[in-house]
């Protein structure tokens, strides 16, 4: 059985394609699946490869990366698209975290950073770069007073864990950090995704993040 994270490489740049490469493989934990150059081509390349995590950059021809990463999300919801670019402005971001992107990290990152955030976004978790991190913290530092009127229907365990989702933690961090159990950890994630309606982990966390969650301490009522 292979425990290795498989990850497919996008990006139209074929010199940056193969230094991703090199850096992937000096990690005894990745394995690339693949490489293409078109958003057209990530998409197809996901639905034959079934990579667990897509390097995508945002600038390619045929199809951008974020119209990319909606529609291998659409049919590949487990899929982690961690998103690779050189775009730092506000509607690049947003809009690759409205399309379901796990991770937002800039060209010129850290190696080591890179490598961490690919077997984070795999095993469910959410990474953004520092610059990233500062345009959503900026962006919605006015929106945590509004979280309890956003989610009434959530309980104040539900908004704890939902918090906590969205600031990037697994459901057994969540359990450390509550004292609870995973098992009711992976009860209380269920019964968010049915209460907000969403069908996967990184829908529930962009729900949370446009609402402030995430970005702040811990909710309270």
């Amino acid at each position: 059985m292979n425990d290795r994270v498989q990850v497919l490489i996008a990006d139209d740049h074929p010199v940056f394609r193969s230094g991703l490469r090199a850096l992937l493989a000096t990690d005894p934990g990745l394995t690339v699946v693949g490489e293409v150059a078109t958003g057209l081509e990530a998409v197809a390349a996901t639905a034959s490869e079934m990579p667990d995590v897509v390097l995508m950059d945002l600038n390619m021809p045929e199809l951008d990366g974020v119209a990319a990463t909606t529609q291998i999300l659409q049919v590949n919801p487990r899929v982690a698209v961690l998103v690779l670019t050189m775009f730092d402005d506000d509607d690049s971001v947003f809009a690759a975290m409205r399309a379901g992107a796990r991770g937002y990290l800039l060209k010129g990152t850290n190696q080591a950073d890179i490598l961490r955030a690919v077997h984070a976004v795999a095993t469910g978790g959410a990474v953004f770069g520092p610059a990233v991190a500062q345009r959503i913290l900026g962006f919605f530092a006015h929106g945590a007073a509004q979280s309890a009127t956003t989610f009434p229907q959530l309980s104040d365990r539900e908004l704890e864990v939902l918090d906590l989702l969205a600031q990037g933690d697994s459901n057994s961090r969540i359990a450390n950090k509550l004292t609870i159990s995973e098992k009711t950890v992976r009860n209380h994630v269920s019964n968010i995704f049915a209460k907000l309606a969403v069908a996967d982990r990184a829908q529930a966390i962009i729900r949370a993040r446009e609402a402030g969650l995430g970005v702040h301490k811990p909710y309270e009522r």
